[in-house]
């Protein structure tokens, strides 16, 4: 199957559903299924490299443009060191 008979399909599927999107996306494509399938898994812990891999990024940058988290300072280096830092004493 490649991706016009996916988006074929997909679309078939939203209108026989009651399935309502949003006016900013009225067209249901198969990215909005990748995106979903993406951004869930980062959000349940799923690690970055994991999902690059799953995702078939070769880039690691595309994948965490997914991460809704990614600005969470609890994710940076910086913080993560200190923390461990000063639990250490």
């Amino acid at each position: 199957m490649d991706r016009h008979c996916a988006t074929r399909r997909l679309r078939r599927l939203a209108e026989v559903s009651v399935v309502r999107l949003p006016r900013m996306h009225p067209r249901m494509h198969p990215h909005m299924l990748r995106h979903t399938f993406v951004t869930t898994m980062l959000d349940a812990g799923v690690d970055l490299r994991d999902m690059q891999i799953a995702a078939q990024h070769v880039d690691p940058r595309t994948t965490m443009r997914y991460d809704r988290a990614r600005k969470n300072l609890d994710r940076y280096p910086n913080y993560i060191l200190a923390a461990y830092m000063a639990s250490a004493t």
